[in-house]
């Protein structure tokens, strides 16, 4: 999905848009800091064969499939019975494109479907203050519903627990937990909510009271939090009632629009990680770069490698909503580094570095312009192309994974 500005949270759209208490738990593979998870959300209808379910459950821990593809999840656990199967549904709308004829479609992207809705609760449609409904710029067909509203909470986490488990998913992608009031309308928002406080209260009052019976159902919730680090404190305040969140534009948005240290940049994004790690959630980062570009892939690598234990999960994305086939596979998701030795620390200014009992990561958050700092290494290591080193060059916003006998 589009990267709107830095005011706006993004959620993903497919054929569907992505945009505490108790923990379900759920499988994982028994891999180390030191080892990369990665996901895959499909969500964009590209044709899904055999021989890619083979190769992708046994690659990724974690897999993002729009309603109607159930029929998927049996041949994903069948080659990876560990594997998690999220259903995606979106929290802040209901799409007029999947009622035809007056009934909703069978299967849908979200909780609440629009002719149920039309017909029998207009008031949960949000207005704007003109009165008027509010349509997501971009998204033609998707209407803001009233997150806040006790029966529409309700509604919605009945529908999604009853098609969910119906089905055999595993767990829930909740897109569009929003934090700007005038996300996907620009300057304006809804009357019932006209500041960002009054929305956040609405989401979090939505995701506190839907808790109780996903978990009780035995689903995993995953929360798209895009653009949380703009916002002081919400990304702990949201997934307090979730069992995990989702950056889908993490560190880097594009080959040469690279995240830099400040108030709102690294430290931020990669507290995400390191919080919900903490805490026993998942967490799925999405940088954004094209295929085979180096500098950001590494970047966004090391940064994730500085938080990550055992539950988080990267996966690249090359364009706005490009939710089909798998994201590349690369050769450093299959290096083992073994454990940490502790958490990341710093080693000068914005140079970061975490050690692994046989290998290191490093990272230079300073700006991209600025000039490249070197880091002594303390002992000989392999680099990415196998060559031996002692000390790494960083230039600002780039990285290193590092591996070394052990």
């Amino acid at each position: 999905m589009r990267r709107l500005s830095v005011v706006l949270t993004v959620g993903v759209l497919a054929v569907a848009m992505l945009c505490g208490p108790a923990t379900a738990s759920g499988p994982v593979r028994p891999l180390e800091a030191g080892q990369a998870r990665s996901f895959w959300l499909h969500l964009n209808g590209t044709p899904v064969s055999d021989a890619m379910i083979a190769t992708e459950a046994q690659r990724r821990d974690y897999v993002v499939l729009n309603a109607w593809e159930g029929h998927l999840i049996p041949k994903l656990k069948a080659a990876n019975p560990a594997i998690e199967v999220f259903v995606y549904k979106d929290l802040s709308s209901t799409r007029s494109y999947a009622c035809r004829d007056g009934v909703d479609d069978p299967q849908l992207p979200t909780g609440v479907g629009y002719c149920d809705a039309e017909a029998n609760h207009p008031e949960w449609f949000l207005l704007g203050s003109d009165g008027q409904r509010l349509e997501y710029a971009g998204y033609p067909g998707h209407w803001q519903m009233d997150v806040g509203d006790p029966d529409y909470q309700a509604t919605w986490v009945a529908n999604v627990v009853a098609s969910s488990t119906a089905a055999g998913f595993d767990g829930i992608l909740m897109d569009n937990a929003l934090f700007p009031c005038d996300a996907y309308h620009a300057g304006t928002c809804p009357a019932k909510y006209p500041t960002d406080a009054a929305i956040q209260d609405a989401y979090v009052s939505m995701l506190a009271s839907t808790r109780e019976e996903l978990v009780a159902a035995g689903l995993r919730t995953v929360a798209n939090l895009s653009n949380a680090r703009l916002y002081e404190g919400v990304w702990d305040t949201y997934t307090e009632h979730l069992d995990g969140g989702f950056d889908e534009w993490w560190l880097t948005f594009s080959d040469d629009d690279l995240l830099s240290e400040y108030p709102e940049g690294w430290s931020r994004q990669v507290a995400e990680v390191a919080s919900n790690e903490a805490r026993g959630k998942i967490t799925w980062v999405q940088p954004h770069f094209t295929p085979g570009a180096e500098r950001p892939f590494r970047y966004a690598l090391a940064s994730y490698l500085m938080a990550s234990d055992d539950a988080a999960a990267i996966a690249e994305m090359g364009r706005t909503d490009g939710y089909g086939d798998p994201t590349p596979w690369h050769g450093e998701y299959d290096w083992d580094l073994g454990a940490a030795t502790g958490p990341y620390r710093s080693v000068g200014t914005n140079l970061f570095r975490r050690d692994f009992a046989c290998g290191a990561a490093v990272v230079n958050a300073n700006r991209t312009d600025s000039a490249p700092r070197t880091v002594e290494l303390g002992g000989e290591y392999l680099d990415h192309d196998g060559a031996a080193v002692t000390s790494i060059a960083l230039a600002g916003t780039s990285g290193a994974v590092l591996r070394k006998s052990c």
